[in-house]
């Protein structure tokens, strides 16, 4: 072998090396970039929540969204950070249980003198003709005017009479049970607000100036919407400016619409649209607000048979309720007359019946108009309205 041969081998073998080293290179220099490449995340399942960005820390399993988890299997305490609260309570109007149990309390608080009196007349086996004159004389001064409390008197005397009780707590009761005959009268106290077959309930009220009359009518939509009837108010009192917004902020706080006119607008006009949109939005009852009014100015009380009867030119009107502040005393059984001369009164609401109010009107009225009271009111709340009966009223009146 030649020097030349000898050098071309020697390249060879020194090329082939550097191959061989180049090639070795390069399949180490593959396997650290595979190694180095992430692991593919697989799409994650629907779970209802968003994907956190690569920025935000993992999402610990324990830290579930609420909303993946039932509520009702969670109590408020169980979640971490909450306060415990005290729940605010719904306004939930009073049902008429409680309104009648308010309506003792308020009379037992406001007619203690009648009670008083009552109890002593009533103490002994035996009563006193100074007795009966004490017990007429109070009564009196309660407002149920000298026909009806020197009747009371004379019929309580033939009761006690004739029951030959020796007791004074027989004869107490012999007493109560026979003034609660004269407080009821045997009237039909049903307040007529159930719908029609095909056409709501018309109720108006009525009264003069200050008798809290559109505060009752407010009153009344509150009291009947519990008793899950629908409800549409009519603001027919037109003339006092104050009134259909009034009644317009009752319909809000008890959610029923209302139906008004501009001001100074005919109120029959406003009566019958209320009527109208009563019949076409299928209501229960349309409670309709008329202006107040004095009972010795004739042309206002003409207006007023005119809401009547425009009223009721798409239906029967079912109920004109006269309200009358119970304050006044015998001077609200001169309204009641002349109210009842003008439109037909099918009932009685006595306001304000709480304070110095004297429960005694409510005999006189019965007695004189033959109209029975069908419900009274007790104050300023939004359920200080309550249906009347004659136990209840007694009961508070003696407690």
């Amino acid at each position: 072998m030649n020097l030349d041969s000898t050098l071309v081998i020697s390249i060879a073998t020194v090329v082939a090396a550097l191959i061989a080293i180049a090639v070795f290179a390069s399949l180490r220099k593959s396997g650290k970039t595979e190694q180095s490449l992430p692991t593919q995340v697989s799409a994650p399942k629907a779970t209802g929540t968003a994907t956190q960005g690569p920025s935000q820390p993992a999402v610990k399993p324990e830290a579930l969204a609420v909303s993946d988890i039932a509520l009702s299997e969670i109590a408020e305490s169980e979640i971490p950070g909450t306060v415990e609260s005290k729940q605010v309570p719904a306004d939930v109007p009073e049902s008429m249980e409680g309104r009648k149990l308010k309506l003792r309390e308020r009379l037992g608080r406001s007619q203690g003198s009648l009670g008083q009196v009552f109890r002593q007349t009533f103490s002994g086996s035996t009563i006193s003709d100074d007795a009966w004159q004490d017990l007429e004389d109070t009564l009196i001064m309660a407002d149920l005017g000298v026909s009806a409390a020197s009747g009371i008197v004379d019929t309580l005397k033939t009761a006690v009479k004739k029951s030959g009780a020796s007791s004074a707590s027989e004869l107490h009761e012999i007493a109560k049970s026979e003034l609660i005959k004269l407080v009821d009268g045997g009237f039909d106290r049903t307040l007529r607000t159930d719908r029609h077959p095909n056409r709501p309930a018309v109720v108006l009220t009525v009264g003069v100036n200050g008798t809290g009359k559109t505060t009752t009518t407010g009153k009344l939509a509150r009291m009947l919407s519990a008793q899950d009837k629908d409800v549409l108010l009519g603001a027919a009192d037109t003339f006092r400016a104050a009134a259909a917004e009034q009644l317009t902020t009752w319909g809000d706080r008890v959610g029923v619409p209302v139906v008004r006119g501009a001001e100074g607008s005919d109120p029959a006009s406003v009566a019958f649209e209320a009527v109208t949109a009563g019949l076409e939005q299928e209501v229960d009852v349309v409670l309709i607000d008329t202006a107040g009014r004095l009972h010795t100015k004739q042309g206002l009380m003409d207006e007023l048979g005119k809401v009547y009867r425009v009223a009721g030119k798409l239906g029967e009107v079912d109920e004109v309720l006269l309200v009358i502040d119970a304050t006044t005393g015998q001077n609200g059984l001169t309204q009641a007359k002349v109210f009842g001369e003008v439109v037909p009164v099918t009932g009685v609401v006595l306001s304000k019946l709480d304070g110095t109010a004297k429960g005694g009107i409510i005999v006189a009225i019965q007695d004189s108009l033959g109209v029975p009271v069908k419900l009274v009111g007790l104050g300023e709340g939004p359920d200080d309205l309550a249906p009347f009966d004659a136990a209840d009223f007694v009961s508070g009146l003696l407690s």
